[in-house]
């Protein structure tokens, strides 16, 4: 039987996910880089961390490892998660990793710290719809997923769920683990639990208004 990608192929996507094309390859890149301003402008904004880093925090609390290499690990095991789901990592799964990391520093070194409540509001908004927005990008070049995104993707596939749907259920479950693990949690988490996952179904709306024919896959 085959089925609908629950990603469109856009005119810009690579046919194979180690041999990229010009135009995909910039799509991507492009994408990344929005994805890390926008999780800078979350952490600029300072009104809670996204679900995932919750839950980076509170596993470090409890075994006392640094951040980092609590992301690492948890990176590494979600791409573990991937071997049921029959899923192979591709260019924008090494260039998730680096490229994002980058920009969020970019972000949080230049952007000046908001100074007011509205300002922050501002930020942490802005910052979730370009972070939405720009994921759908580059899960459209069909590059490789980054660990966490190809999770979301690989569900869709097997379980012929929503984006939407998916995506929400994976932060707000990271989320309270997080939180039970010491995690920090504000109403920036809250909004980026519940939102992410349907600004991405909205955009790939959008994008199905705007193509001829999608792909489809075997399942």
């Amino acid at each position: 039987m085959s089925r609908r990608s629950p990603i469109p192929t856009m005119p810009w996507a690579a046919d194979n996910q180690w041999q990229p094309k010009w135009s995909s390859l910039f799509v991507i890149c492009f994408s990344m880089a929005l994805m890390g301003i926008g999780e800078g402008l979350l952490v600029l904004a300072n009104l809670g961390s996204s679900p995932w880093t919750v839950f980076s925090q509170g596993i470090a609390l409890q075994t006392g490892l640094s951040i980092g290499t609590v992301i690492g690990i948890v990176s590494v095991i979600v791409l573990l998660l991937w071997i049921p789901l029959k899923l192979r990592p591709g260019v924008g799964t090494i260039l998730n990793i680096i490229i994002i990391a980058i920009f969020v520093d970019v972000a949080v070194d230049n952007i000046p710290v908001p100074d007011t409540l509205t300002m922050r509001i501002i930020f942490m908004v802005i910052g979730l719809i370009v972070f939405g927005i720009s994921t759908t990008f580059y899960l459209s070049c069909q590059l490789g997923a980054g660990p966490r995104d190809g999770l979301m993707v690989g569900l869709c596939f097997k379980y012929h769920w929503k984006v939407g749907t998916v995506r929400t259920s994976i932060e707000v479950i990271v989320c309270v683990f997080g939180f039970l693990l010491g995690g920090t949690v504000g109403i920036s988490t809250i909004i980026f639990a519940l939102g992410v996952g349907w600004i991405i179904e909205a955009t790939v709306i959008l994008f199905r208004r705007y193509i001829k024919e999608d792909k489809t896959i075997e399942v």
